[in-house]
Protein backbone atom coordinates (compact mmCIF):
# COMPACT_ATOMS: atom_id res chain seq x y z
CA UNK A 1 0.00 0.00 0.00
CA UNK A 2 1.24 3.27 -1.08
CA UNK A 3 1.67 6.44 1.40
CA UNK A 4 -1.89 8.23 0.09
CA UNK A 5 -4.09 4.94 -0.10
CA UNK A 6 -6.85 4.64 2.13
CA UNK A 7 -6.66 1.97 4.49
CA UNK A 8 -9.91 1.05 5.57
CA UNK A 9 -11.67 -2.15 7.12
CA UNK A 10 -14.49 -4.01 4.82
CA UNK A 11 -16.33 -3.58 7.34
CA UNK A 12 -15.53 0.18 7.29
CA UNK A 13 -16.35 -0.13 3.30
CA UNK A 14 -19.33 -2.35 4.01
CA UNK A 15 -21.03 0.94 6.12
CA UNK A 16 -19.81 3.33 3.76
CA UNK A 17 -21.22 1.55 0.61
CA UNK A 18 -24.11 0.34 -0.94
CA UNK A 19 -24.88 -3.37 -0.88
CA UNK A 20 -24.23 -3.08 -5.24
CA UNK A 21 -21.30 -0.25 -4.68
CA UNK A 22 -20.09 -2.61 -2.06
CA UNK A 23 -20.25 -5.82 -4.66
CA UNK A 24 -18.48 -4.24 -7.61
CA UNK A 25 -15.90 -2.41 -6.21
CA UNK A 26 -14.62 -4.39 -3.47
CA UNK A 27 -15.24 -7.56 -4.80
CA UNK A 28 -15.04 -7.10 -8.23
CA UNK A 29 -18.74 -7.30 -9.58
CA UNK A 30 -20.21 -6.01 -12.77
CA UNK A 31 -23.65 -3.77 -13.02
CA UNK A 32 -25.53 -5.47 -15.64
CA UNK A 33 -25.03 -3.59 -19.36
CA UNK A 34 -27.12 -0.25 -20.26
CA UNK A 35 -28.31 -0.35 -16.61
CA UNK A 36 -26.26 2.30 -14.67
CA UNK A 37 -26.71 6.14 -14.39
CA UNK A 38 -23.95 7.15 -16.27
CA UNK A 39 -24.37 5.11 -19.39
CA UNK A 40 -25.30 7.82 -21.73
CA UNK A 41 -24.22 10.67 -19.18
CA UNK A 42 -23.48 13.86 -21.20
CA UNK A 43 -23.11 16.12 -18.36
CA UNK A 44 -19.99 18.06 -18.10
CA UNK A 45 -17.89 17.45 -15.19
CA UNK A 46 -15.09 15.07 -13.25
CA UNK A 47 -16.23 11.23 -12.54
CA UNK A 48 -14.67 10.43 -8.59
CA UNK A 49 -14.53 7.24 -7.34
CA UNK A 50 -17.32 7.24 -4.94
CA UNK A 51 -15.63 4.85 -2.62
CA UNK A 52 -12.74 7.57 -2.11
CA UNK A 53 -13.26 10.64 -4.45
CA UNK A 54 -10.31 10.48 -6.34
CA UNK A 55 -11.03 11.99 -9.37
CA UNK A 56 -10.67 9.45 -11.96
CA UNK A 57 -11.66 10.76 -15.49
CA UNK A 58 -12.83 13.93 -17.39
CA UNK A 59 -16.37 14.03 -19.09
CA UNK A 60 -14.48 15.25 -22.32
CA UNK A 61 -12.68 11.85 -22.26
CA UNK A 62 -16.16 10.48 -21.95
CA UNK A 63 -17.53 8.42 -25.27
CA UNK A 64 -20.41 5.96 -26.68
CA UNK A 65 -18.96 2.49 -27.34
CA UNK A 66 -22.00 0.73 -27.42
CA UNK A 67 -21.10 -1.36 -24.74
CA UNK A 68 -23.40 -0.82 -22.02
CA UNK A 69 -20.79 0.42 -19.36
CA UNK A 70 -19.13 4.45 -19.17
CA UNK A 71 -16.57 4.26 -21.70
CA UNK A 72 -13.38 6.55 -21.24
CA UNK A 73 -10.67 6.57 -23.86
CA UNK A 74 -8.02 8.07 -21.03
CA UNK A 75 -7.84 8.72 -17.17
CA UNK A 76 -6.39 11.31 -15.52
CA UNK A 77 -2.74 10.63 -15.17
CA UNK A 78 -1.72 8.28 -12.00
CA UNK A 79 -5.70 8.15 -10.74
CA UNK A 80 -5.97 4.29 -11.92
CA UNK A 81 -3.92 1.28 -11.79
CA UNK A 82 -4.22 -1.44 -14.55
CA UNK A 83 -3.57 -4.89 -13.33
CA UNK A 84 -3.90 -8.40 -14.81
CA UNK A 85 -7.32 -9.91 -14.23
CA UNK A 86 -7.69 -14.32 -15.22
CA UNK A 87 -10.95 -14.19 -13.35
CA UNK A 88 -13.15 -15.15 -16.04
CA UNK A 89 -10.41 -17.71 -17.58
CA UNK A 90 -10.09 -14.99 -20.43
CA UNK A 91 -6.91 -12.78 -19.58
CA UNK A 92 -7.94 -8.92 -19.14
CA UNK A 93 -6.55 -5.97 -17.70
CA UNK A 94 -8.66 -4.56 -14.48
CA UNK A 95 -8.81 -0.60 -13.70
CA UNK A 96 -8.57 0.09 -9.96
CA UNK A 97 -8.33 3.29 -8.04
CA UNK A 98 -5.14 4.25 -7.41
CA UNK A 99 -6.10 5.78 -4.30
CA UNK A 100 -8.58 3.69 -2.56
CA UNK A 101 -7.81 0.05 -4.51
CA UNK A 102 -11.24 -0.32 -5.37
CA UNK A 103 -11.97 -2.13 -8.63
CA UNK A 104 -14.10 -0.11 -11.46
CA UNK A 105 -13.86 -2.22 -14.45
CA UNK A 106 -11.81 -3.83 -17.06
CA UNK A 107 -9.65 -1.85 -19.86
CA UNK A 108 -9.46 -2.64 -23.50
CA UNK A 109 -7.45 -1.79 -26.44
CA UNK A 110 -10.51 -1.39 -28.61
CA UNK A 111 -11.28 2.55 -27.98
CA UNK A 112 -10.80 5.21 -30.28
CA UNK A 113 -7.83 5.32 -32.71
CA UNK A 114 -7.83 8.95 -32.81
CA UNK A 115 -7.41 9.41 -29.67
CA UNK A 116 -5.33 6.56 -27.19
CA UNK A 117 -7.01 3.29 -28.60
CA UNK A 118 -8.02 2.39 -25.30
CA UNK A 119 -11.45 2.09 -23.94
CA UNK A 120 -12.15 1.80 -19.66
CA UNK A 121 -15.22 0.17 -19.27
CA UNK A 122 -16.48 1.76 -15.96
CA UNK A 123 -19.26 0.43 -13.79
CA UNK A 124 -21.73 3.73 -12.97
CA UNK A 125 -21.77 2.35 -9.61
CA UNK A 126 -18.13 3.17 -8.70
CA UNK A 127 -18.55 6.75 -10.12
CA UNK A 128 -19.68 10.01 -8.98
CA UNK A 129 -19.77 12.75 -11.15
CA UNK A 130 -18.77 16.32 -9.93
CA UNK A 131 -20.24 19.54 -12.17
Amino acid sequence: MTDDQIPKTEDEWKKKLTSGQYRILREKGTEAPFTGKYVHAKDKGMYQCVACGNQLFSSDAKFDSGTGWPSFDQAIPGSVKLQPDESEEVNRTEVVCAKCGSHLGHAFNDGPAQTTGKRYCINSACLLLKK
